[in-house]
């Protein structure tokens, strides 16, 4: 995951490089591997790397052979090899980066680019020649980016990575809409990811289900997700989505081992030629002429992986307080698949002690975003500290096949489906942001295999009847029934333990331990009196909220965090994530009616 500032029709850019430059720097945290700039016309790009492909070659901004065209990304585009391979034109490629490919696409497609990407990103473009600036977001926002304007400058547009790169010079930020694409020409907005089931979330699909094309396209996903030239792993929290992204990648893990043994014996016997994955003794192939097809990590025409230099254990890793519900089944999960295991434990006041920084990264004040994303914060700090860079995470799932607990109320299937729609097109300002801001506050990045354009096609086109929870169907039925030992070939080797598969959903926030949503409320009482929370005194004293009043002290607490790190306007871009159809406003998935047995059995044996 990378960082990126962009200024675009700035009236002395020349004189604004250095504060450009700075405003960079404030994400240097997602990109602590290199830093780049590039200034043309009245553009600068600034961009701050973590390398992830074409390690030693891929730094940014990346520029066209004649020097016109400059681009800067954040992300990683899975489908680039094929991309390659079905350009109308033979293109000098400079570079292993998988972003590269942006450029022909563009000089071929223009702003219909992004149309032909596959994978998650944000990115700026800038052609020299026509003084055009192209910019897009992944079809669902999986990396966070945003666009600004300033008062001072009208002309000028900006875009970020983060909001901290922009409210010292903008005055007007909004989230850069995930699907959509910029065009300076036209100084808008266009959507360029249309599928059926988001621009109609009122026309319910009738696609019958069909286990086997769910199971096989996820597996693609996760493969397509394993492409790195680093070390990588996978975030496993113990339930149904994480440790189903497990199982996949350490099959997949096990088999390039596999195969890459094979190359290795050959080579020992002579009967291979020396190249292995396009290395030969460990070095990687030398750029000639511009073909840099061998040795590229990434997927082939039948999304099968094929040079992966990287190849190691594969490690997992979860958090949570001593004895949490996630930990006691993550390494169930581990032990099952064979991974490299890597328990972590937080106490409640380190997580209490890590709030107000949580929040700076997050830039956000949306409880369950900042509940949820203390402990990933905290783990993340530590796979850095390991050595990896890159982990595989379940978020979408719930989103897509109705998981959270309070679809049980759903009313009929096309509420439940136009929630479902609802909640995925919502992703970029919750799951996601939290998923990507978490992890790249320490230059690691997570790559989220559910939200894969060619799954959620299969997924959101499923008949909703089939997703509903009933008596006899626990949320997420038929993801568990796709991966259950029933629905596979003869002879097929389980993917996950059957108590693990069909285990009932924990909110993370909830999963890492009870005691820590118990530990956040208890602090917040202490920091927020019952008179701050009148209305009229917060009227009075925080005019600047306006409407959007918290509803408790634990949401009053993390507001008043916020407001130390960012302006006032920097709130229109948050948003609360709540349940629908409850009575409840705690987002926590323990406080929802079906979830509440459970838990009440749970505190039972804490305290004996």
């Amino acid at each position: 995951m990378c960082g990126i500032f962009c200024s675009h029709c700035h009236p002395d850019v020349k004189a604004f490089r250095q504060t450009a430059i700075r405003m960079g720097k404030q994400v240097k945290h997602r990109g602590p591997d290199w830093s780049g700039n590039h200034t043309a016309n009245n553009t600068i790009l600034v961009h701050e790397r973590l390398s992830i492909v074409g390690v030693d070659t891929g730094a940014q901004p990346i520029l066209s052979e004649d020097g016109n065209i400059a681009l800067a990304v954040n992300g990683e585009i899975y489908n680039h090899k094929i991309l390659r391979k079905k350009l109308h034109h033979s293109y000098p490629f400079k570079t292993h980066s998988d972003c590269e490919v942006i450029i022909p696409l563009y000089q071929e497609y223009g702003i219909d680019a992004p149309k032909h990407l596959d994978g998650m990103f944000s990115w700026v473009l800038h052609d020299k020649k026509q003084d055009r600036l192209i910019a897009a977001r992944d079809p669902i926002g999986i990396t966070t980016f945003y666009i600004g304007r300033s008062s001072s400058t009208p002309g000028a547009v900006f875009f970020a990575s983060e909001l901290k790169c922009l409210h010292p010079v903008c005055d007007q930020i909004e989230a850069f809409l995930p699907g959509h694409v910029y065009d300076s020409k036209t100084d808008k907005l266009t959507r360029y990811y249309t599928p059926k089931w988001l621009m109609e979330p009122s026309s319910i699909p009738k696609t019958p289900l069909d286990l086997t094309l769910i199971r096989e396209t996820f597996e693609r996903s996760v493969r397509k997700r394993l492409m790195a030239e680093v070390p990588y792993g996978v975030l496993l929290s113990g339930g149904l989505d994480s440790s189903l992204v497990a199982a996949i990648a350490q099959r997949e893990t096990l088999r390039l081992q596999r195969e890459y043994a094979k190359k290795q014996a050959a080579l020992l016997s002579g009967t291979s030629t020396p190249a292995v994955n396009g290395y030969v003794n460990g070095t990687p192939p030398v750029p000639t002429n511009g073909e840099l097809d061998e040795g590229l990590a990434g997927i082939d025409e039948n999304y099968n992986l094929t040079d992966v230099p990287v190849l190691s254990q594969l490690n997992s890793f979860s958090i949570g307080l001593p004895g949490a519900p996630d930990g006691l089944a993550a390494l169930e999960v581990a032990r099952f698949l064979g991974t490299k295991h890597h328990t972590f434990t937080f106490t409640i006041q380190e997580g209490l002690d890590a709030l107000y920084d949580v929040i700076f990264h997050l830039e956000t004040y949306d409880v369950t975003t900042i509940r949820a994303s203390t402990p990933m914060f905290l783990l993340s700090r530590k796979i850095k500290a390991m050595g990896v860079k890159m982990v595989l995470s379940g978020e979408g799932s719930d989103e897509i096949f109705g998981g959270y607990l309070y679809f049980h109320n759903a009313p009929d299937k096309k509420a439940f489906h136009e929630e479902t729609v609802r909640r995925v097109n919502n992703l970029h300002l919750a799951d996601c942001l939290r998923a990507n801001k978490s992890t790249s506050a320490w230059g690691v990045e997570a790559r989220v295999p559910f939200l894969d354009k060619e799954f959620l096609e299969v997924a959101m086109n499923i008949d909703p009847q089939e997703k509903m929870i009933t008596k006899d169907k626990m949320e997420k039925y038929i993801l568990r029934q796709a991966f259950d030992p029933a629905s596979l070939p003869p002879g097929s080797k389980p993917y996950l333990p059957h108590k693990i598969l069909w285990r009932q959903k924990e909110q993370f926030s909830d999963g890492v331990g009870y005691g820590w949503i118990d530990g956040l409320k208890d602090e917040a009482k202490k920091m927020v009196t019952d008179e701050q929370m009148q209305p009229d005194v917060i009227r009075k004293y925080k005019p600047q909220w306006g409407t959007d009043i918290p509803d408790s002290k634990e949401a009053y607490w993390y507001r008043c965090m916020f407001d130390e790190h960012f302006p006032p306007y920097c709130a229109s871009t948050v948003m609360r994530w709540t349940p629908t159809w409850s009575k409840q406003t705690d987002p926590s998935g323990r406080a929802i009616g079906v979830h509440e047995a459970a838990y009440e059995e749970g505190k039972g044996k804490k305290e004996e």
